[in-house]
Protein backbone atom coordinates (compact mmCIF):
# COMPACT_ATOMS: atom_id res chain seq x y z
CA UNK A 1 0.00 0.00 0.00
CA UNK A 2 1.22 3.50 -0.75
CA UNK A 3 0.17 7.04 -1.45
CA UNK A 4 0.17 6.74 -5.24
CA UNK A 5 -3.01 8.17 -6.68
CA UNK A 6 -3.79 10.30 -3.65
CA UNK A 7 -3.49 14.07 -3.69
CA UNK A 8 -4.93 16.73 -1.38
CA UNK A 9 -8.57 16.92 -2.49
CA UNK A 10 -9.88 19.98 -0.69
CA UNK A 11 -8.68 23.48 -1.54
CA UNK A 12 -8.52 24.07 2.21
CA UNK A 13 -5.67 21.57 2.37
CA UNK A 14 -3.26 24.00 0.68
CA UNK A 15 -2.31 25.35 4.11
CA UNK A 16 -1.00 21.84 4.94
CA UNK A 17 1.10 21.43 1.81
CA UNK A 18 4.27 20.78 3.83
CA UNK A 19 5.80 18.03 5.92
CA UNK A 20 3.70 17.69 9.06
CA UNK A 21 4.56 16.24 12.44
CA UNK A 22 1.76 13.80 13.31
CA UNK A 23 1.47 11.98 16.64
CA UNK A 24 -0.38 8.64 16.53
CA UNK A 25 -1.75 6.61 19.43
CA UNK A 26 -2.49 2.93 18.86
CA UNK A 27 0.15 2.90 16.14
CA UNK A 28 0.87 -0.83 16.52
CA UNK A 29 -2.70 -1.92 15.74
CA UNK A 30 -4.12 -2.96 12.37
CA UNK A 31 -4.93 0.60 11.27
CA UNK A 32 -1.90 2.22 12.87
CA UNK A 33 0.47 -0.25 11.23
CA UNK A 34 -0.89 0.74 7.82
CA UNK A 35 -1.24 4.44 8.57
CA UNK A 36 2.39 5.00 9.61
CA UNK A 37 3.96 4.04 6.26
CA UNK A 38 1.13 5.80 4.40
CA UNK A 39 1.83 9.11 6.15
CA UNK A 40 5.61 8.82 5.88
CA UNK A 41 5.24 7.91 2.21
CA UNK A 42 3.33 11.17 1.78
CA UNK A 43 6.29 13.05 3.24
CA UNK A 44 5.12 13.49 6.84
CA UNK A 45 6.82 12.62 10.12
CA UNK A 46 5.02 10.14 12.37
CA UNK A 47 5.58 10.08 16.14
CA UNK A 48 4.04 6.99 17.80
CA UNK A 49 2.64 7.63 21.29
CA UNK A 50 3.57 4.36 22.95
CA UNK A 51 2.41 2.70 26.14
CA UNK A 52 3.66 2.89 28.83
CA UNK A 53 6.61 5.06 27.81
CA UNK A 54 4.53 7.99 26.59
CA UNK A 55 1.16 7.46 28.22
CA UNK A 56 -0.76 5.18 30.57
CA UNK A 57 -4.51 5.80 30.25
CA UNK A 58 -5.38 3.39 33.07
CA UNK A 59 -3.35 5.45 35.53
CA UNK A 60 -4.15 8.80 33.93
CA UNK A 61 -0.58 9.73 32.99
CA UNK A 62 0.79 11.14 29.76
CA UNK A 63 4.11 12.63 28.67
CA UNK A 64 3.27 16.06 27.29
CA UNK A 65 6.71 16.39 25.72
CA UNK A 66 5.81 13.59 23.29
CA UNK A 67 2.90 15.70 22.02
CA UNK A 68 4.53 19.12 21.98
CA UNK A 69 5.04 20.74 18.57
CA UNK A 70 2.71 18.43 16.63
CA UNK A 71 0.74 19.64 13.61
CA UNK A 72 -1.91 16.95 14.18
CA UNK A 73 -2.77 14.07 16.50
CA UNK A 74 -4.41 10.85 15.34
CA UNK A 75 -6.02 8.83 18.12
CA UNK A 76 -6.53 5.11 17.41
CA UNK A 77 -5.94 3.43 20.76
CA UNK A 78 -8.63 1.19 22.19
CA UNK A 79 -9.39 -2.41 23.18
CA UNK A 80 -10.16 -4.72 20.25
CA UNK A 81 -13.94 -5.16 20.28
CA UNK A 82 -13.85 -8.46 18.35
CA UNK A 83 -11.11 -10.25 20.30
CA UNK A 84 -13.47 -12.42 22.36
CA UNK A 85 -16.94 -12.80 23.87
CA UNK A 86 -18.34 -9.75 25.59
CA UNK A 87 -18.25 -10.58 29.26
CA UNK A 88 -19.06 -7.79 31.69
CA UNK A 89 -15.33 -7.32 32.32
CA UNK A 90 -14.48 -7.15 28.59
CA UNK A 91 -17.26 -4.65 27.93
CA UNK A 92 -15.89 -2.46 30.71
CA UNK A 93 -12.38 -2.65 29.19
CA UNK A 94 -13.74 -1.82 25.72
CA UNK A 95 -15.58 1.23 27.05
CA UNK A 96 -12.92 2.46 29.46
CA UNK A 97 -10.04 2.06 27.01
CA UNK A 98 -11.81 4.43 24.66
CA UNK A 99 -13.48 6.90 26.97
CA UNK A 100 -10.75 7.31 29.61
CA UNK A 101 -7.91 7.35 27.08
CA UNK A 102 -9.64 9.87 24.83
CA UNK A 103 -10.54 12.15 27.74
CA UNK A 104 -6.96 12.04 29.07
CA UNK A 105 -5.53 12.83 25.64
CA UNK A 106 -7.98 15.66 24.92
CA UNK A 107 -7.43 17.37 28.24
CA UNK A 108 -3.65 16.94 27.99
CA UNK A 109 -3.48 18.59 24.55
CA UNK A 110 -4.82 21.82 26.04
CA UNK A 111 -1.98 21.91 28.58
CA UNK A 112 0.67 22.04 25.87
CA UNK A 113 2.49 25.26 25.06
CA UNK A 114 1.29 24.90 21.46
CA UNK A 115 -1.73 22.57 21.14
CA UNK A 116 -2.12 20.88 17.75
CA UNK A 117 -4.71 22.50 15.48
CA UNK A 118 -6.45 19.19 14.74
CA UNK A 119 -7.27 15.94 16.50
CA UNK A 120 -8.58 13.05 14.38
CA UNK A 121 -10.09 10.50 16.73
CA UNK A 122 -11.33 7.07 15.71
CA UNK A 123 -14.96 6.16 16.25
CA UNK A 124 -17.12 3.52 14.56
CA UNK A 125 -20.31 2.99 12.60
CA UNK A 126 -21.45 1.07 15.67
CA UNK A 127 -22.72 4.51 16.74
CA UNK A 128 -25.83 3.92 14.61
CA UNK A 129 -26.76 0.49 15.93
CA UNK A 130 -29.07 -1.85 14.03
CA UNK A 131 -31.05 0.31 11.57
CA UNK A 132 -32.26 -1.97 8.77
CA UNK A 133 -32.13 -0.36 5.33
CA UNK A 134 -32.29 3.25 6.62
CA UNK A 135 -29.67 5.43 4.96
CA UNK A 136 -27.45 6.78 7.74
CA UNK A 137 -25.60 10.08 7.44
CA UNK A 138 -23.56 11.96 10.02
CA UNK A 139 -26.60 13.79 11.37
CA UNK A 140 -28.52 10.54 11.97
CA UNK A 141 -29.18 9.88 15.67
CA UNK A 142 -27.38 7.22 17.64
CA UNK A 143 -28.88 3.78 17.93
CA UNK A 144 -29.46 1.72 21.05
CA UNK A 145 -27.26 -0.95 22.56
CA UNK A 146 -23.76 -1.38 23.92
CA UNK A 147 -21.78 -0.14 20.90
CA UNK A 148 -23.89 2.97 20.28
CA UNK A 149 -23.49 3.92 23.93
CA UNK A 150 -19.71 3.33 23.80
CA UNK A 151 -19.43 5.43 20.64
CA UNK A 152 -21.48 8.28 22.16
CA UNK A 153 -19.23 8.39 25.23
CA UNK A 154 -16.10 7.94 23.10
CA UNK A 155 -16.90 10.94 20.94
CA UNK A 156 -18.04 13.05 23.90
CA UNK A 157 -14.68 12.41 25.58
CA UNK A 158 -13.10 14.92 23.16
CA UNK A 159 -15.30 17.79 24.37
CA UNK A 160 -12.40 19.45 26.20
CA UNK A 161 -10.35 19.63 22.99
CA UNK A 162 -13.28 21.08 21.05
CA UNK A 163 -13.96 23.71 23.71
CA UNK A 164 -10.25 24.58 23.68
CA UNK A 165 -10.35 25.44 19.98
CA UNK A 166 -8.89 22.25 18.53
CA UNK A 167 -10.66 21.04 15.38
CA UNK A 168 -11.85 17.53 16.23
CA UNK A 169 -12.87 14.92 13.66
CA UNK A 170 -14.54 11.66 14.70
CA UNK A 171 -14.04 9.04 12.00
CA UNK A 172 -16.91 6.56 12.21
CA UNK A 173 -15.23 3.66 10.46
CA UNK A 174 -17.03 0.81 8.80
CA UNK A 175 -15.84 -2.77 8.26
CA UNK A 176 -12.15 -2.32 7.43
CA UNK A 177 -10.91 -4.55 4.62
CA UNK A 178 -7.20 -5.24 4.81
CA UNK A 179 -4.85 -7.83 3.34
CA UNK A 180 -3.03 -7.86 6.68
CA UNK A 181 -5.78 -9.28 8.89
CA UNK A 182 -8.86 -7.96 10.61
CA UNK A 183 -12.30 -9.19 9.59
CA UNK A 184 -11.20 -10.21 6.11
CA UNK A 185 -8.34 -12.22 7.55
CA UNK A 186 -10.75 -14.10 9.82
CA UNK A 187 -13.16 -14.81 6.98
CA UNK A 188 -10.60 -15.82 4.37
CA UNK A 189 -9.77 -19.34 5.59
CA UNK A 190 -13.30 -20.71 6.07
CA UNK A 191 -14.39 -19.21 2.76
CA UNK A 192 -11.31 -20.57 1.01
CA UNK A 193 -12.21 -24.01 2.39
CA UNK A 194 -15.71 -23.66 0.96
CA UNK A 195 -17.27 -23.38 4.42
CA UNK A 196 -18.48 -19.80 4.11
CA UNK A 197 -21.93 -18.36 3.65
CA UNK A 198 -24.31 -15.63 4.70
CA UNK A 199 -24.82 -14.80 8.37
CA UNK A 200 -28.38 -14.72 9.64
CA UNK A 201 -30.84 -13.49 7.03
CA UNK A 202 -28.05 -11.92 4.97
CA UNK A 203 -30.22 -8.83 4.56
CA UNK A 204 -28.22 -6.73 7.03
CA UNK A 205 -26.09 -4.01 5.47
CA UNK A 206 -22.34 -4.13 5.94
CA UNK A 207 -20.73 -0.74 5.30
CA UNK A 208 -17.08 -1.27 4.43
CA UNK A 209 -13.90 0.60 3.50
CA UNK A 210 -10.53 -0.54 2.18
CA UNK A 211 -7.49 0.09 4.33
CA UNK A 212 -5.95 2.18 1.56
CA UNK A 213 -8.96 4.48 1.47
CA UNK A 214 -9.15 4.66 5.26
CA UNK A 215 -5.53 5.81 5.52
CA UNK A 216 -6.26 8.44 2.89
CA UNK A 217 -9.34 9.52 4.86
CA UNK A 218 -7.19 10.13 7.95
CA UNK A 219 -4.81 12.35 5.98
CA UNK A 220 -7.70 14.12 4.25
CA UNK A 221 -9.34 14.78 7.63
CA UNK A 222 -6.14 16.43 8.82
CA UNK A 223 -5.81 18.53 5.69
CA UNK A 224 -9.43 19.51 5.00
CA UNK A 225 -10.02 22.38 7.43
CA UNK A 226 -13.76 22.31 6.76
CA UNK A 227 -14.19 18.83 8.24
CA UNK A 228 -15.13 18.59 11.90
CA UNK A 229 -17.32 16.47 14.14
CA UNK A 230 -18.52 13.04 12.99
CA UNK A 231 -17.37 11.86 9.56
CA UNK A 232 -18.50 8.53 8.16
CA UNK A 233 -15.41 6.63 6.99
CA UNK A 234 -17.05 4.10 4.69
CA UNK A 235 -17.11 3.48 0.94
CA UNK A 236 -20.11 4.97 -0.91
CA UNK A 237 -21.30 1.46 -1.87
CA UNK A 238 -22.47 -0.52 1.18
CA UNK A 239 -23.72 -4.04 0.48
CA UNK A 240 -25.83 -6.60 2.28
CA UNK A 241 -24.15 -9.48 4.07
CA UNK A 242 -25.51 -11.81 1.37
CA UNK A 243 -23.87 -9.77 -1.37
CA UNK A 244 -20.64 -9.48 0.64
CA UNK A 245 -20.32 -13.20 1.33
CA UNK A 246 -21.35 -14.20 -2.20
CA UNK A 247 -18.80 -11.78 -3.65
CA UNK A 248 -16.05 -13.08 -1.37
CA UNK A 249 -16.85 -16.65 -2.41
CA UNK A 250 -16.76 -15.71 -6.08
CA UNK A 251 -13.41 -13.93 -5.71
CA UNK A 252 -11.97 -17.01 -3.99
CA UNK A 253 -13.66 -19.31 -6.55
CA UNK A 254 -15.48 -21.16 -3.78
CA UNK A 255 -19.16 -21.89 -3.14
CA UNK A 256 -20.94 -20.18 -0.25
CA UNK A 257 -23.28 -22.98 0.75
CA UNK A 258 -22.82 -22.94 4.52
CA UNK A 259 -24.83 -20.11 6.06
CA UNK A 260 -24.58 -19.34 9.76
CA UNK A 261 -28.09 -18.98 11.19
CA UNK A 262 -28.65 -16.13 13.60
CA UNK A 263 -29.16 -18.47 16.55
CA UNK A 264 -25.84 -20.19 15.81
CA UNK A 265 -24.03 -16.85 15.61
CA UNK A 266 -25.47 -15.92 19.00
CA UNK A 267 -24.37 -19.24 20.49
CA UNK A 268 -20.81 -18.82 19.19
CA UNK A 269 -20.34 -15.07 19.69
CA UNK A 270 -22.95 -14.14 22.30
CA UNK A 271 -24.07 -10.51 22.49
CA UNK A 272 -21.33 -9.53 20.06
CA UNK A 273 -23.18 -11.34 17.25
CA UNK A 274 -26.18 -9.03 17.50
CA UNK A 275 -24.17 -5.83 17.31
CA UNK A 276 -21.31 -6.78 14.97
CA UNK A 277 -22.54 -9.54 12.66
CA UNK A 278 -26.33 -9.30 12.56
CA UNK A 279 -26.80 -5.53 12.91
CA UNK A 280 -27.56 -3.56 9.75
CA UNK A 281 -25.94 -0.18 9.12
CA UNK A 282 -26.38 1.35 5.66
CA UNK A 283 -23.95 4.23 6.12
CA UNK A 284 -23.27 7.02 3.62
CA UNK A 285 -20.01 9.04 3.63
CA UNK A 286 -21.88 12.30 3.07
CA UNK A 287 -19.26 14.66 4.53
CA UNK A 288 -16.36 13.02 2.72
CA UNK A 289 -18.14 13.26 -0.62
CA UNK A 290 -19.10 16.88 0.04
CA UNK A 291 -15.45 17.67 0.82
CA UNK A 292 -14.43 16.18 -2.53
CA UNK A 293 -12.64 13.15 -1.17
CA UNK A 294 -12.00 10.65 -3.96
CA UNK A 295 -12.38 6.97 -3.10
CA UNK A 296 -9.96 4.59 -4.74
CA UNK A 297 -12.04 1.51 -3.92
CA UNK A 298 -15.80 1.72 -4.46
CA UNK A 299 -16.57 -1.68 -5.97
CA UNK A 300 -16.46 -4.61 -3.54
CA UNK A 301 -15.51 -7.25 -6.12
CA UNK A 302 -12.50 -5.37 -7.46
CA UNK A 303 -11.49 -4.33 -3.94
CA UNK A 304 -11.45 -7.94 -2.70
CA UNK A 305 -9.52 -9.05 -5.77
CA UNK A 306 -6.96 -6.31 -5.12
CA UNK A 307 -6.58 -7.21 -1.45
CA UNK A 308 -6.53 -10.98 -1.95
CA UNK A 309 -4.32 -10.95 -5.04
CA UNK A 310 -6.99 -12.52 -7.23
Amino acid sequence: MGTQGYVPISRTSEAYNFSMKIAVTGSSGLVGSALKPFLTGAGHQVFPIRRPADWDPENGTINGLALEGMDAVVHLAGENIAAGRWTAARKARIRDSRVKGTKLLSESLLKLKTPPPVLVSASAMGYYGDRGDEVLREESPAGTGFLPEVCRQWEAATDAATRGGIRVVHLRTGLILSSQGGALGQMRLPFKLGAGGKIGSGKQYWSWISMDDLCAVFLHSIQAAGLHGPVNAVSPTPVTNLVFTTTLGRVLSRPTLFPMPAFAARIVFGEMANELLLASARVEPAKLLASRFVFRHKDLDSTLRYLLGR
